[in-house]
């Protein structure tokens, strides 16, 4: 556990692929898709909390905060971190937050060990999750001190891009190897019904 990182579970988003609702709450193995995000990054973090617009109730037997956008307008995934940063300073006398998304059940166990290492000699950087070649936004290690920035890029610029102020900010980029035996990308998410079937069957084959 790094007791002085936060973490924060983007669970948001509107789902319109597959179909609206909480994707973050579709079935999965003997619980959601939010159980195996939950049970994967708790142990990494000091604190969590939940990323989500709504009535709060629907998340009530997770036990965590649930954190509405502190940015009006539905503004994506960059106003949920945005929004968890400004929890965790008020909060928690942690120093970064590291997001990940709600759809993503296979996420790694190392990935906040990991994303704090890459910063040990750049503190001030966001430390950012790849895999295949492919950056992952929404997995990366966010400065606190970041904050002001970040509300500014969203709400003064009206930019919703999170790799847009990734760059600007600056970064270091992570790689996540593929592990042969699990021939899985430990960020695979869910974006239609197909990829809930197979992140189901690739559950069972993960079971001893």
């Amino acid at each position: 556990m790094k007791r002085d990182i936060a973490g924060i579970i983007l669970a948001g988003g509107q789902s319109r692929r597959m179909g609206g609702g909480d994707k973050s709450l579709l079935p999965l193995g003997d619980g959601c898709l939010l159980d195996h995000v939950v049970s994967r990054f708790t142990p990494q973090i000091e604190s969590l909390a939940l990323s989500a617009n709504g009535d709060p109730a629907r998340f009530l037997r997770f036990g965590l905060p649930v954190l509405a956008d502190s940015v009006p307008g539905f503004a994506g995934p960059l106003a949920g971190i945005l929004t968890g940063l400004e929890w965790a300073v008020t909060n928690t006398a942690c120093k970064a937050v590291v997001s990940a998304a709600g759809d993503t059940p296979f996420l790694p166990l190392d990935l906040v060990a990991r994303l704090a290492d890459a910063t040990d000699q750049r503190p001030d950087s966001i430390a950012v999750a790849c895999s295949a070649g492919k950056r992952h936004p929404t997995f990366a290690l966010w400065p606190t001190d970041c904050c002001d920035a970040l509300r500014h890029f969203l709400v003064d610029e009206d930019n919703r891009r999170v790799s847009a102020f990734i760059d600007r900010y600056g970064f270091v980029e992570v790689e996540f190897p593929i592990p042969p035996s699990a021939g899985i990308d430990p960020f695979f998410n869910i974006n239609e019904p197909d990829d809930l079937v197979s992140a189901e069957r690739l559950l069972q084959s993960m079971k001893p």
